[in-house]
């Protein structure tokens, strides 16, 4: 197995995709190798990151009051949780030669703030120009499901945000938006089926992986 380079990997999908669970697995797999290994996720990461994680993802508001975020501030709150985790746990992970599993990044900022809720794309790219540098995923696994399916296991969810709240056609829209990001860069994505409850995902997740790095 690759050996003394750091290797920065990213899980993608919409909710109900599998995306966490997956990513967890790996995160195990790699680490029975003894290879340094670390699992994040976004936003969060840092005890800052994740405060700023709350405000984003629970209902901020009164249900019975109109008033929300711009789409632009949330926008904003998403960038800032990320210059935090960046600076704090990706770029140090980096130098120290470690393997990153980051549950979401980048491209979900694009799916669901720039393509799912009108965001200027520019107004991302400007801000990202600054707080990541030359930080980029080397692996990104898109997790895609049929959108039913999502639906199911978002509503067995205890514990739920406004992010696991959307309808259909939006869930619809963002992971179309992933697929369509993914086709641009085949060489770095890979984007598996993951609607059937199987191991077998993990296992070719797994094998991705070792086949990347080898």
């Amino acid at each position: 197995m690759r050996k003394n380079k750091p290797l920065f990997i990213t899980f993608e999908g919409i909710e109900g995709s599998g995306k966490s669970y997956q990513s967890y697995k790996l995160y195990k797999s790699i680490k029975k190798k003894r290879i340094p290994v670390i699992l994040t996720r976004e936003p969060g990461g840092t005890k800052s990151a994740e405060k700023i994680r709350e405000v984003i993802l629970k209902d901020y508001f009164n249900h019975n009051n109109k008033e929300k975020f711009g789409k632009y501030t949330d926008t904003l709150l998403y960038l800032a949780a990320r210059n935090e985790h960046v600076e704090n746990i990706i770029k140090p992970s980096i130098k120290k030669k470690k393997i990153i599993i980051c549950d979401r990044f980048i491209d979900s900022t694009l799916a669901y703030q720039v393509y799912g809720k009108g965001v200027k794309k520019k107004f991302v790219d400007m801000i990202h120009k600054y707080i990541l540098g030359n930080v980029k995923p080397d692996i990104t696994f898109l997790l895609t499901v049929k959108i039913s399916k999502a639906m199911q296991r978002v509503k067995k969810r205890k514990n739920k945000n406004r992010y696991d709240k959307f309808s259909e056609n939006f869930y619809r829209k963002v992971q179309n938006s992933f697929i369509k990001i993914a086709k641009k860069n085949k060489k770095k994505y890979f984007i598996v089926d993951n609607t059937i409850d199987s191991t077998d995902t993990q296992k070719i997740i797994f094998n991705k992986f070792k086949k990347f790095i080898n």
